[in-house]
């Protein structure tokens, strides 16, 4: 049986739970017909010609990978509406408002989100972001023509918006940028390979998996001695500068996530770990002292992979969600 949480982001059900200062959020409602993770594979297989602008209408809840322009016109009140924006690791996500007609003085709002929000869990956590969690929020309505174009400072990110009146709407164009040292991930599959390079920089950077998976981590550079640590009360990295945890828990921001395992160490090798939790999160946490380095290829855990877990599996708290 899926997870609530699984069930929450593969339907992505939204809608505002508050519209102002600090306390601005949003909450997953009950399930709906439309799956926006089914947009997203859809999107995936579209082939565009060279130089061809794709283009298509907005749904009230919507999921887009793709780059192109994109618009939404109320064809009757719509007041809990979102669209995630989601890229590959490597790159950074710019949205353009070409086109605007909403009435701000009557309460409809549009507004720009630097990184995905979940029934209030953000990613990334607070944390881990550059940027407080007002400065994540860009508000058209506040901003006008000042802000028309808005950088992610990641692969993800979204937009949220009211619309009342019949007819009114927006034009975005969506477009992908390259980022050179990927920090914090979410990943579009269930598998996949992926090297995380903190170069000289003091920053957390978090790899998040929404499926319970097999993490296996093949290299690991921080400058030190060799080790591996499941995490006890009593131990674990604490007072090292540079480490990479392994979170798991049943949310979106690895914040509030339980710590499975550190690891403290260099080491070359394999260290593969089975994590049946609902959401699962590699944590890179650099000092600025070292280039850090970690490589890891996952894919997801099934039942039977559940029932024959052997050496260096997790808790089995986080197995009876699979």
């Amino acid at each position: 049986m899926p997870s609530a949480f699984q069930f929450q982001c593969h339907l992505v059900l939204i809608f505002l739970a508050a519209s102002k200062g600090e306390t601005r959020y949003l909450e997953v409602r009950d399930a709906g017909e439309d799956d926006p993770f089914l947009l997203l594979s859809e999107d995936l297989k579209r082939e565009l010609s060279a130089g061809q602008i794709y283009r298509r209408s907005l749904r009230c809840i919507d999921m887009l990978s793709i780059e192109g322009q994109f618009t939404f016109t109320a064809d009757q009140p719509q007041l809990h509406c979102a669209t995630f924006f989601i890229g590959e690791p490597e790159e950074l996500i710019t949205i353009d408002y070409d086109f605007v007609n909403i009435d701000c003085q009557g309460g409809d709002f549009l507004k720009v989100f630097d990184g995905w929000i979940l029934k209030g869990e953000k990613f990334p956590s607070s944390l881990d972001h550059p940027l407080t969690t007002s400065q994540r929020y860009v508000d058209f309505c506040e901003s006008g023509n000042i802000q028309r174009s808005i950088r992610s400072s990641q692969n993800v990110a979204m937009i949220f918006f009211r619309i009342q009146q019949p007819g009114n709407g927006f034009t975005v164009t969506v477009k992908k940028n390259s980022n050179l040292f990927p920090c914090n991930v979410i990943s579009q599959t269930p598998s996949g390979r992926f090297t995380m390079v903190i170069p000289h920089q003091h920053r957390n950077c978090s790899f998040s998996i929404i499926y319970p998976v097999v993490i296996k981590i093949s290299d690991l550079i921080l400058g030190h001695l060799n080790g591996l640590f499941l995490k006890k009360p009593s131990a674990g990295c604490a007072g090292v500068g540079d480490f990479v945890e392994l979170l798991g828990g049943a949310g979106l921001d690895p914040s509030k996530m339980f710590p499975l395992a550190d690891l403290c160490h260099s080491f070359h090798g394999s260290a593969q770990m089975k994590i049946g939790c609902d959401n699962t999160v590699l944590r890179m946490v650099s000092s600025g002292k070292h280039i850090n380095r970690v490589t890891f290829e996952y894919h997801q855990l099934d039942l039977q992979e559940t029932e024959t877990r052997k050496e260096n599996s997790i808790e089995e708290f986080c197995f009876p969600s699979i």
